[in-house]
């Protein structure tokens, strides 16, 4: 249970179930992949992509210690995706190369329209990264 907040303790624990938020992609084979959380999830061209498999896919680069993928809005109010870079020791990769790497890999309107380098990325005490304070990097630059 959530405490002090029953409204999420109700969506969230519904008799034997509980729903995580976690999204998953069923494979053909019957396999199911990883999609990210729901609340994560971006809405690019009118399709939803999943930041997980975004950053995934550049988490496979050679030169790419870790990612962090968020929407960003263009001139027009349209969703676009922009990733966070963190560059492994001594190693150099263009924002250009990496989403030639993505384009690659993913469906077109998946790869980042924008990658920003960063020496590293904002974490919790446990690790996990904090999308939040990107989202919040990005409201306040001009």
């Amino acid at each position: 249970m959530y405490w002090g907040n029953r409204d999420k303790s109700r969506e969230t624990f519904q008799g034997h179930w509980t729903k995580s938020g976690d999204k998953y992609l069923r494979n053909a084979d019957g396999s199911y992949t990883y999609a990210g959380r729901s609340d994560d999830m971006l809405k690019v061209s009118g399709i939803y992509v999943s930041p997980f498999e975004v950053e995934s896919t550049l988490a496979q680069h050679p030169a790419v210690l870790e990612a962090a993928v968020i929407g960003v809005a263009d001139a027009e109010g349209l969703t676009k995706t922009k990733a966070f870079v963190v560059r492994k020791a001594g190693a150099q990769v263009s924002e250009d190369e990496l989403k030639a790497f993505v384009k690659d890999r993913l469906a077109p309107y998946k790869y980042p329209r924008q990658i920003e380098f960063l020496d590293d990325l904002p974490k919790t005490a446990t690790g996990k990264i904090q999308r939040f304070k990107l989202r919040e990097k990005e409201k306040t630059l001009p």
